[in-house]
C-alpha cells in the first residue's frame, strides 16, 4: 500500500496519475496547503522542503519508503512496476529528457507567470512579458514536437503524465497562448481520454 500526500495542484495531480494508470493501491491524504498544512511536522517529516506530493511505500521494509518531488516519485513508480518508463536506455533517454523538460521548464515557467499575472501583490509588467513570451517559446518547442509525435516519448509514459496536469491548467489560466497550437490539443485530447487518466485528474476531489 502507499501513501499519496497530495493536494489538487499540477504537481498533485501527477502522482494520482501515475497511480490510478499503475492500478497501485494507495490511501489518499489531502494536505491542505491553503491552510498551510505542508508545514506541519508529520508532514515535514516525509517531505522536508514542504511541497507536495510526497508518498510512504509502505511495502519497503523498515518503516516505508519516503520519497518527495513529483518528478522522483514517477520514476520510483515507473521502476517499481516496469511500467510507463522503458528500460532500454535509448528509449528511456526520451521519456526522461521531456520529464526534465516538464520539470525544469514547463512548471516553473508557467508557475512564475500566474504568479506575476494573478497572486504578486503588485504589477511588473517587465516580470510578466519575460514569463509570458518564455511560456509562448516553451508550448512552441512541444508543439511543433508533439505535430509529429503520438506522445512526448515514442510511447505513453510518465513524461506525458507529467506535462499534461501543468498544460491543462495553462490553458484554462492562460488560453490566448494556445490558439494557434494544433499539436499540444490534439495530444491533450489522446491522453486526456483515457479513463485512468481521468481518475487521476479528480483526485483529491475537494469538497467547497
Amino acid at each position: 500500500m502507499i501513501d499519496l500526500y497530495t493536494f489538487a495542484t499540477p504537481n498533485g495531480r501527477k502522482v494520482s496519475i501515475a497511480l490510478e494508470e499503475l492500478g497501485l493501491p494507495y490511501t489518499l491524504h489531502v494536505v491542505n496547503i491553503a491552510k498551510g498544512e505542508q508545514f506541519k511536522p508529520e508532514f515535514l517529516a516525509i517531505s522536508p522542503n514542504n511541497k507536495i506530493p510526497a508518498i510512504v511505500d509502505r511495502e519497503v521494509p523498515g518503516g516505508g519508503l519516503k520519497v518527495f518531488e513529483s518528478g522522483a516519485i514517477l520514476v520510483y513508480l515507473a521502476e517499481k512496476t516496469g511500467r510507463l518508463m522503458p528500460t532500454d536506455p535509448v528509449r528511456k533517454a526520451k521519456v526522461m529528457e521531456w520529464l526534465m523538460f516538464q520539470m525544469s521548464a514547463i512548471g516553473p515557467i508557467f508557475g512564475q507567470l500566474y504568479f506575476f499575472t494573478r497572486t504578486a501583490p503588485q504589477k511588473v509588467p517587465f516580470a510578466i512579458d519575460r514569463f509570458r513570451n518564455e511560456a509562448a517559446r516553451l508550448l512552441g518547442v512541444l508543439d511543433r514536437h508533439l505535430s509529429s509525435h503520438d506522445y512526448a516519448a515514442s510511447e505513453y509514459s510518465i513524461a506525458d503524465i507529467s506535462l499534461y496536469p501543468w498544460l491543462a491548467s495553462a490553458r484554462q489560466s492562460f488560453p490566448e497562448l494556445f490558439r494557434s497550437l494544433a499539436g499540444i490539443p490534439e495530444w491533450m485530447e489522446r491522453v486526456g481520454s483515457r479513463p485512468a487518466f481521468q481518475r487521476g485528474m479528480k483526485v483529491p476531489t475537494l469538497q467547497r
